[in-house]
């Protein structure tokens, strides 16, 4: 069986990939005190048992993942996986792209373009999708500006996660980066 990680990991990939462009991004503004954006660890911000209810699966935790940045576009990411009875059952991971002024439609554009079948899912953040890779993970994705930086947020889980099941945990997440 596939590791979360290995998934979650490829998953980082594709979205920063997903978010370059053939143009070069801004120089990557300075922040200010009053006007930085700083992203909540995923793990705190979707607690293991939101994700057991939406499994349908008791005594599930979180723990934080491998970090990924991307210097070509800015992304950096930080993830959260999650576990039942000693196997990983989910993985979120939330990226900011500092200095990149994609927007959200052209982030889920570049993403759609590269996951044939993927779906739009309507009412979550500025954008979202909805796609199953190779029968074996199925993926939620949203995307936002939050204080001028581009956010991505994407929750990926067993091929058999509908996005239904998805759509809470991936609003819970959003909403959550102010």
């Amino acid at each position: 069986m596939r590791s979360w990680r290995i998934v979650l990991i490829s998953a980082l990939a594709l979205v920063s990939a997903g978010c370059s462009s053939d143009e070069k991004p801004a120089a990557a503004p300075k922040p200010t005190p009053s006007k930085a954006v700083t992203l909540k660890e995923p793990c705190a911000v979707l607690a293991g048992d939101a994700v057991g209810k939406a499994i349908e699966r008791q005594s599930v935790t979180g723990a934080p993942g491998p970090d990924q940045n991307t210097a070509a576009n800015g992304g950096k990411a930080k993830t959260c996986v999650y576990s039942a009875e000693g196997k990983q059952v989910g993985a979120l991971a939330v990226t900011r792209y500092d200095g990149n002024k994609v927007k959200p439609d052209a982030m889920i554009a570049s993403i759609k373009e590269k996951k044939p079948g993927a779906r739009d899912v309507s009412g979550l953040a500025e954008g979202a999708l909805y796609y199953v890779e190779e029968a074996k993970t199925a993926t939620l994705v949203a995307a936002k500006v939050v204080g001028g930086v581009p956010i991505l947020v994407s929750y990926s889980g067993p091929a058999k996660m509908t996005v239904e099941q998805m759509t809470p945990l991936v609003k819970q997440a959003i909403d959550a980066e102010q």
